[in-house]
């Protein structure tokens, strides 16, 4: 009876838990493709491109005073956890005209981190809902060109998310006014994102050898 123990804990386990993780990584690897190929933000700004770049993309309007709470909840809990991997980036779609308004926030968030990774992007109102629209989400901008929510884009411009989301089923973007959502959700999918271009990485330098 304690030969068949020991043999169960020395090679069936083993097998099992093997099995399991290698379900996971199969199941939860990747993250949902829920719009393939969205706009080129070069075109609004070429000083700025999404293409092999890992993005969090936001709207935060013209009223970037009501924006601040939102910016600071993204700073610290998913900026401040990741801006240090290679390709990843924040870029923020506003209106033009709120130059000013930015560089006060940007001075701001840079009294808690390093803020080159966070771009803004200056569009004309007409281009930014056009942008917006092209995401073919189920969300909308209010009258000021915001939105709560933020998306992670990946480097073929692809917008990822979820298709089962406990919540929302498929959930397209990340409500940045909750710290709860942030953390129990987004932070999640991040690093789902990140591993899968590591993984990528890895594979393509095994390959090469």
């Amino acid at each position: 009876m304690k030969k068949t123990f020991v043999l169960v804990v020395l090679f069936i386990l083993p097998i099992v838990a093997y099995l399991f993780f290698a379900s996971g990584i199969n199941n939860f690897g990747r993250l949902p493709i829920l719009t393939q190929d969205i706009g080129d933000i070069s075109k609004i700004d070429n000083n700025v491109a999404l293409q092999d770049k890992i993005t969090i993309l936001g709207f935060l309007g013209n009223d970037l005073g009501n924006q601040k709470g939102i910016a600071f909840n993204l700073n610290q809990k998913i900026y401040k956890r990741f801006y240090e991997f290679n390709d990843f980036q924040f870029v923020m779609l506003v209106p033009k005209g709120t130059e000013s308004k930015v560089a006060a926030l940007k001075s701001e968030l840079g009294n808690l981190t390093d803020v080159t990774k966070w771009n803004f992007v200056y569009g004309e109102k007409e281009q930014i809902q056009r942008f917006f629209d092209g995401m073919n989400t189920d969300l909308f901008l209010d009258g000021n060109l915001a939105t709560p929510y933020v998306f992670i884009i990946d480097k073929d411009r692809n917008l990822r998310g979820r298709t089962n989301d406990e919540d929302e089923g498929t959930k397209f973007g990340f409500n940045a006014t909750s710290v709860a959502e942030l953390n129990n959700k987004m932070e999640d999918d991040v690093k789902i994102i990140l591993a899968e271009y590591r993984l990528a990485l890895k594979k393509n330098n095994a390959n090469k050898k």
